[in-house]
C-alpha cells in the first residue's frame, strides 16, 4: 500500500512539475525599443504600437503569454543571444549580417529607408549623393548599415530618432536617414523637413529568436499566417498607416 501510495504520489509530483514548466514556456519576454513610433513607442509610460498590437495579436493565436521589456535597440540582439529575452519585435530587419547570429520568422513589414532634409535639398538624387555631408542615423539600425558603406560622409550615430530630428533642426546635421514610417510621421508634424525625392533602400522586417528555438519560431510563423489569412494583419496596417 505504502509503495502504491508512493508511485501515486511520484506521478502527482510529475504532473505538477510538468504542468509548471509548460506554464513558465508560455510566458515570452520580447526585447523591443520604444522610439520607433508607430511601430513601438511609449504613451502614458506604456509601450504601444504596431508591433505590440501585432504582438497581442500573435499571443491569441499561439496562447503564448508576452512580457515587453524596453531597452536601447544596440542592445537587443545581444540581450537575445544571452537569454535576457526570448525574442525581439522593433522594426527590425532581418539583415544577412543579423541572420548570422539568430534567426528570424517570416517577413511582416516591407519597410525603407529614406533622406530627411531640413528644407529642399536639390543636390539629392541618390544615396551617393550623401557623401560630402554629415548625416544623422540611429545607433545600430539599416540606415547606419547603409550611410556607413557611403564613402565621404560623417555619420553621426544618435540613440533615438528624436535626438536626430532635433539635430537635423539645428542644423547639427546635414540630413537623417530612418525608416519610411517614422520618418512620415516627423514630417507630417513639422513642415520644415522633408523626405528627399530619391530611391529608397528597401528591407523587410521580421522577429527575432534564438536560432535554437525553432518551436517558438514555428508557432510565430503559423500565428502571422493565420493573422495574414483572417484580416487582423490588414486592420493592423490601415489603424497605423492609412
Amino acid at each position: 500500500m505504502k509503495k502504491i501510495f508512493k508511485l501515486m504520489l511520484m506521478s502527482l509530483l510529475s504532473v505538477v512539475i510538468s504542468v509548471s514548466a509548460f506554464a513558465k514556456n508560455k510566458v515570452v519576454y520580447v526585447g523591443t525599443n520604444a522610439e520607433f513610433a508607430p511601430f513601438e513607442y511609449l504613451e502614458k509610460n506604456k509601450v504601444v504600437g504596431f508591433d505590440i498590437e501585432l504582438l497581442d495579436a500573435i499571443s491569441k493565436e499561439t496562447g503564448l503569454e508576452f512580457k515587453v521589456q524596453d531597452m536601447a535597440f544596440d542592445g537587443l540582439l545581444p540581450a537575445l543571444q544571452t537569454k535576457k529575452v526570448d525574442m525581439v519585435i522593433a522594426g527590425m530587419s532581418a539583415t544577412p549580417e543579423r541572420k548570422k547570429a539568430v534567426a528570424f520568422s517570416k517577413p511582416y513589414f516591407k519597410a525603407k529607408q529614406v533622406v530627411i532634409t531640413k528644407g529642399v535639398d536639390k543636390s539629392l538624387k541618390s544615396f551617393k549623393d550623401l557623401a560630402g555631408k554629415k548625416v544623422g542615423v540611429m545607433l545600430g539600425f539599416t540606415g547606419d548599415t547603409v550611410v556607413s558603406e557611403i564613402k565621404g560622409v560623417k555619420v553621426e550615430r544618435f540613440n533615438a530618432s528624436y535626438a536626430a530630428i532635433m539635430a537635423l533642426s539645428q542644423n547639427k546635421v546635414d540630413a537623417v536617414v530612418l525608416d519610411s514610417e517614422p520618418a512620415k510621421k516627423y514630417t507630417a508634424n513639422n513642415k520644415q523637413f522633408v523626405i528627399a525625392s530619391i530611391p529608397a533602400e528597401e528591407e523587410d522586417y521580421a522577429i527575432a529568436v534564438r536560432k535554437n528555438d525553432k518551436e517558438l519560431l514555428d508557432k510565430i510563423n503559423s500565428a502571422l499566417d493565420k493573422i495574414k489569412a483572417n484580416g487582423e494583419y490588414d486592420k493592423l496596417l490601415k489603424k497605423y498607416f492609412k
